[in-house]
């Protein structure tokens, strides 16, 4: 089995067979209560899954703010470190477009948009599938103001995503593995940096 884990909007929790097919799934909408959420949603799919052994873990690396994401690869990669398991990172826009590409077989571009908080938008351009069944990325995913997301995209199909399937993320990952292929790497797509920063060094007094 392969355990995915994401909290770029909500908190998602899911388990697939290798073949993709879903073993359990578990999430909360809740954009900010991921921390108080997350262990259970694990617990629940856990037991949801059965006995099975888990051999992957899929870490959802955004576009999110700062503190959710951190708080679901964290999770990830801790229950990984625990098990011995590999850990592979997946765009969680990847996830999106896979749910909206099996959902109406889109044959023409179209721009996933999560809400970035702040009166901004997180948005990548898709087109369709590649040889491996991963959605093509044709435009990478930035950061745009919310009331100029329509001029943005410049008649582009929109599709506004506000929760995210963890059963697609780890379909993602699972197709990923099957091909020998990276998505990207072990740095979160952090949609801006946190508000609190550690201060300066203390100023020296001279005497």
């Amino acid at each position: 089995m392969i355990l995915a884990v994401d909290t770029s909007l909500g908190t998602a929790v899911a388990l697939i067979d290798a073949d993709g097919t879903r073993r359990a799934e578990a999430g909360a909408v809740d954009p900010l209560g991921h921390a108080e959420v997350i262990g259970d949603l694990l617990v629940r799919a856990l037991h949801e899954a059965g006995d099975a052994q888990i051999t992957h873990v899929v870490a959802g690396m955004g576009p999110g703010p700062f503190t959710g994401l951190r708080i679901g690869i964290a999770a990830a990669r801790t229950f990984a470190l625990g098990r011995g398991l590999p850990v592979i990172p997946v765009p969680s826009h990847l996830a999106a477009a896979l749910t909206a590409l099996e959902a109406d077989a889109a044959t023409a571009p179209f721009a996933i948009v999560t809400d970035a908080r702040r009166r901004e938008v997180a948005i990548t351009v898709f087109h369709g599938l590649d040889d491996d069944g991963i959605p093509v990325t044709v435009s990478d995913t930035v950061l745009v103001r919310a009331t100029e997301a329509d001029a943005h995209l410049d008649g582009i199909r929109r599709i506004d995503v506000a929760t995210l399937s963890g059963t697609d993320l780890a379909r993602v990952g699972a197709r990923a593995l099957a091909a020998g292929r990276t998505l990207t790497g072990d740095e979160p797509l952090y949609m801006r940096h946190p508000d609190v920063t550690l201060p300066g060094a203390p100023k020296k007094v001279g005497t």
